[in-house]
């Protein structure tokens, strides 16, 4: 069976003057890669507009299929819709809560949500806006759960924005871990014994994790790689 070569990158931030900022790099990850994930927070307000800078950029140095997800920044102007729609003309399949199978492999995608890791784990319990954050964090696991159960590959991929995991998000200050995912991301991860998941979102964080059974973890946040010395990560199922 022949290897897949999967690029991802998270955290691009692309604003209303960001076009050709990447370009570069983007062409560098279609030499090198068969797919290239963008795992959300493609715009840094999200606007339409913005992504539309990162729509140049991929439409002229991308040549291989690539797989996104939005991220919480692409959802801060109210125009979510517009920004997968303009994505999605520039050849990004965007996920949310839906699947596609590339030579072989599966991509399952969401955006995820907080609420936070293991015992530390915000329960529905109290004021009501707690229950719908906590909601909120349920609906966005039953969505990658079913995602992924829609896959007929054996090899399967996450791709989200927060974390699944507690590990890829140490560095952060404590505090806001809440904020930078949710251990209920994991369980369908763990259960469909998917090969490995992408996220960003926590800038500050660690490049890689496990989660509970072994499964791979990568922060693919770009203040990540830049840290190690990398702008994308390249891996192969």
């Amino acid at each position: 069976m022949a290897k897949l070569r999967i690029a991802a990158l998270a955290d691009v931030h692309y604003r209303k003057n960001s076009r050709g900022e990447l370009h570069d790099l983007f062409v560098e990850i279609s030499h090198q890669a068969d797919v290239f994930l963008l795992c959300g927070d493609l715009t840094d307000y999200g606007l339409a507009q913005e992504a539309e800078e990162l729509a140049v950029d991929l439409r002229s140095a991308v040549r291989v299929p690539m797989v996104g997800v939005l991220g919480n920044h692409d959802f801060e102007s109210g125009e979510p819709k517009l920004v997968r729609q303009v994505l999605e003309a520039a050849g990004v399949t965007m996920l949310d809560g839906e699947s596609i199978e590339i030579e072989g492999v599966g991509f399952a995608g969401v955006c995820g949500f907080g609420g936070g890791f293991g015992r530390r784990m915000l329960n529905a319990w109290g004021e009501p806006l707690i229950k719908q954050f906590v909601q909120e964090a349920l609906d966005q696991a039953v969505r990658l759960e079913q995602a992924l159960g829609t896959l007929q590959s054996t090899r399967r991929v996450a791709v989200l924005h927060y974390s699944p995991i507690r590990a890829t998000v140490t560095g952060e200050d404590p505090e806001i871990f809440a904020f930078l995912g949710s251990t209920r991301l994991e369980e369908p991860i763990n259960r469909f014994r998917v090969d490995a998941v992408f996220h960003g979102h926590a800038h500050n964080g660690t490049g890689e994790g496990s989660t509970a059974s072994g499964i791979p973890v990568y922060n693919v946040s770009l203040p990540v790689l830049r840290k190690n010395g990398a702008s994308f990560r390249l891996i192969e199922i």
